[in-house]
């Protein structure tokens, strides 16, 4: 059973950008309440496309650098990589349905 992983500002590169997998990565904060709405999701995510998709989780008070690269302004943000570079981004809480669309456009 796949968990999401922790990625830092140090990790970045190698976890996401240079990931032989497309990534899905959830930029998130403890006292942010939609960010832990969007939990379960997020956790489902790297269960049922485990081995086709990497799913990671950045918090943002801990890495500050990384957000501020892509102009994120508000969490949970979300982005899809593919070979390096987003190719799609959600913000705020959505449905499990917009994560699973994301995430199809990925494979």
């Amino acid at each position: 059973m796949a968990e999401t992983a922790d990625v830092t500002d140090a990790s970045f590169e190698s976890e996401v950008l240079q990931s032989d997998q497309p990534v899905v990565l959830d930029f998130w904060a403890e006292w942010c309440a939609p960010c832990r709405a969007i939990s379960p999701i997020i956790k489902q995510l790297a269960q049922d496309y485990d081995g086709r998709v990497k799913v990671v989780k950045m918090n943002i008070d801990e890495n500050p650098q990384t957000p501020g690269r892509y102009g994120v302004r508000a969490i949970p943000t979300v982005l899809a990589f593919q070979n390096g570079q987003v190719v799609e981004q959600l913000q705020g809480a959505r449905p499990k349905a917009a994560f699973e669309e994301m995430v199809q456009k990925l494979l």
